[in-house]
């Protein structure tokens, strides 16, 4: 499974930096904001990049995981908002 790579690979704490790709609408950023500061409360400065076409963004936000339990929720809780399309 892909945590397990994960956890092998990551020594912790460490910076992790999430990509959230998802509708181009103005809540976007905050819910993933909002997602962020539930589980690694913090001042969060995401990059919004717009697609081609202007229909989606891609948000990029970083946080210090403080272990593998933290990077796996926050996957599931930014995948479950109902405007994103992909985490990675």
């Amino acid at each position: 499974m892909q945590q397990t790579k994960l956890k092998e690979l990551l020594e912790f704490p460490c910076s992790f930096t999430y990509k959230v790709m998802g509708l181009a609408q103005p809540e976007l950023v905050e819910q993933v904001v909002a997602v962020v500061q539930r589980h690694a409360p913090g001042d969060y400065h995401p990059q919004v990049k717009p697609s081609s076409k202007g229909n989606y963004h891609s948000v990029s936000i970083t946080i210090i995981a403080t272990d593998i339990e933290l990077v796996e929720t926050l996957y599931q809780e930014l995948s479950d908002i109902d405007i994103v399309r992909m985490v990675l």
